[in-house]
């Protein structure tokens, strides 16, 4: 009992130094094998070491040995360490009594029996259940381990996980600040090799930023400095999303993204607001500095260009309106550049055509619209000044060719664009007559009717008149006449041309009679080419 006290006072003792241990030592490779070296001699056990596992990639890598001060970063294969994968697999200690004969041993038996192994102990170095690494222990000699010494080794491994994964994250972390000092000498290394290009910089009209690997400023010239409102002094070691404080944050920093990855980046578009509070639009190209002073440092160029920006939006802005403007037009508009290729073509003149704009431009020339030989005629007034004058064609009717191949009657306006005194395109303005010729056609058709219907209303008119007037005079004349025939004997001389008088008379009252039925204007040929009315189809019928 006594010596079991004085044991595990002894193991108290270790585990205190080894802690102790842990927290000075400065050299991990050399702490390491002083854990495993120490393990070894206080259990009497043939080898102790430290073991890193990579379980997706089936690999573990020995840090430390207690049988080798030199051995690090060794290789192994898990499968030939059954014990390892069981540890990986439970997260638990796995204790092997009588290696060679063990169950779970069975596929490295010989390998085991070979090297006289007969006790094997695996420990997880494990932090908040995550497993970090693997404390193999072996014995040939000296009997199983027992549960004390399994307790032991239990409280060391735990220990040494948590040392483990201090020392991994001190490394990360030193390994972090020497990157970036490094960065950082390498990126001062560089502006100092720039130097010699300062006085370039310093007269190009472009701002120029030279910035390191976290987008800190380390070099502005005065033209920068004027963009952003700020002295080299207070731009140097900024970020430049300080400097510009850009509407869209990440815009800048993926373009510093994609050039520390060895791309160009060049003339994107960063709207940026200066610390007084000017908005500026800046165009900006960025690439690597190349040289042999480090990597990550960039140069970036930044060019004002919000004027012309809000220029190309104006101008944007006024083209949509004009583009609308001519889709809006009820007359077509068609424009070809001086080769007859159609460059314009608008909604109306589609539905004039029966073609798609699509279908036109850039594809069918100028004379598959008009009639053989028309364009060139077009063409001739345009240029010859006297149909509206010089580059101009007053209101014309002329004929365009549809898609279906129909003659379509329109009024063409046109002219011919200028470039100072070259002659750049021709430009027509189609109005479709089609609606307009049939209007008129109607319109000539009520007049022809109006007419006709006047004409007869004058002669019925007429003729009333006519039949009124002459029947009176008649009517005396054919009494006259009869009683002329009663008093003259028919021996008489007298009485043969009272009798015609009086038959002529009877023959005028039905004349007469005709004219007073007269309902429509008839005509029939009479001598020559003239005509006159026809009696007999113009009365009426009607009793």
């Amino acid at each position: 009992m006594f010596k079991e006290a004085q044991q595990r006072q002894r193991d108290l003792q270790v585990l205190l130094e080894l802690t102790a241990r842990y927290a000075e030592a400065s050299d991990v490779n050399e702490l390491f094998h002083d854990v495993t070296r120490r393990l070894a001699e206080e259990l009497n056990i043939d080898r102790v070491a430290l073991v890193v596992v990579d379980g997706e990639r089936g690999e573990g890598t020995i840090i430390a040995a207690s049988d080798d001060a030199g051995l690090k970063d060794h290789k192994i294969d898990l499968a030939r360490y059954p014990e390892v994968r069981e540890v990986l697999r439970t997260g638990k200690p796995v204790i092997v009594e009588d290696a060679p004969s063990h169950p779970m041993m069975e596929d490295v038996k010989a390998t085991v029996a070979a090297r006289g192994i007969r006790n094997l102990a695996a420990l997880p170095l494990a932090v908040r259940g995550q497993v970090q690494g693997i404390l193999l222990l072996r014995r040939s000699d000296g009997g199983p381990f027992n549960p004390r010494e399994v307790e032991f080794l239990t409280t060391a491994a735990h220990a040494t996980a948590i040392a483990f994964r201090n020392v991994r994250q001190l490394e990360r972390i030193r390994g972090q600040r020497e990157k970036e000092k490094s960065a950082r000498i390498a990126a001062e290394e560089r502006v100092a090799e720039m130097k010699r290009y300062a006085a370039y910089f310093d007269h190009l009209s472009d701002g120029v930023a030279i910035v390191d690997a976290r987008a800190c400023v380390l070099s502005l010239n005065p033209a920068g400095q004027a963009l952003l409102d700020v002295s080299d002094a207070e731009a140097e070691g900024k970020h430049i999303n300080t400097l510009t404080n850009p509407n869209d944050e990440a815009l800048l920093l993926d373009v510093l993204f994609a050039v520390s990855r060895g791309h160009t980046r060049n003339d994107i578009d960063i709207h940026a607001n200066t610390n007084s509070g000017r908005k500026l639009t800046l165009s900006v190209s960025a690439a690597q500095l190349k040289g042999d002073a480090g990597d990550g440092v960039a140069i970036l160029t930044m060019r004002d260009v919000t004027l012309q920006r809000q220029m190309a939006d104006e101008l944007r802005s006024t083209t949509d309106f004009l583009e609308r403007l001519i889709d809006s037009s009820v007359d077509a508009i068609i424009a070809a550049d001086m080769k007859g290729n159609i460059i314009l073509f608008n909604k109306a003149a589609e539905a004039i055509c029966g073609y798609r704009a699509e279908d036109v431009i850039g594809k069918l020339h100028v004379t598959q619209l008009y009639p053989d030989g028309l364009s060139r005629v077009l063409m001739k007034k345009l240029r010859s000044g006297e149909f509206g004058g010089p580059g101009r064609l007053s209101s014309s009717r002329v004929e365009i060719i549809s898609r279906t191949g129909e003659r379509i009657p329109v009024n063409l306006a046109a002219s011919i664009i200028y470039e100072g005194t070259r002659e750049n395109a021709t430009v027509g303005l189609f109005t479709d007559l089609r609606d307009r010729i049939s209007l008129e056609r109607k319109l000539t058709d009520a007049e022809a009717r109006l007419l006709e219907s006047e004409k007869n209303a004058v002669i019925v008119a007429l003729a009333g008149t006519a039949a009124h007037e002459l029947n009176q005079p008649l009517t005396s004349v054919m009494g006259y006449a009869e009683l002329l025939k009663r008093k003259i004997k028919e021996t008489e001389p007298t009485f043969r041309p009272v009798d015609i008088i009086h038959r002529e008379a009877e023959r005028m009252a039905e004349i007469v009679k005709k004219i007073g039925k007269i309902t429509r204007y008839e005509t029939k040929a009479y001598v020559g080419s003239s005509k006159i009315v026809d009696l007999d189809k113009a009365a009426s019928h009607e009793d």
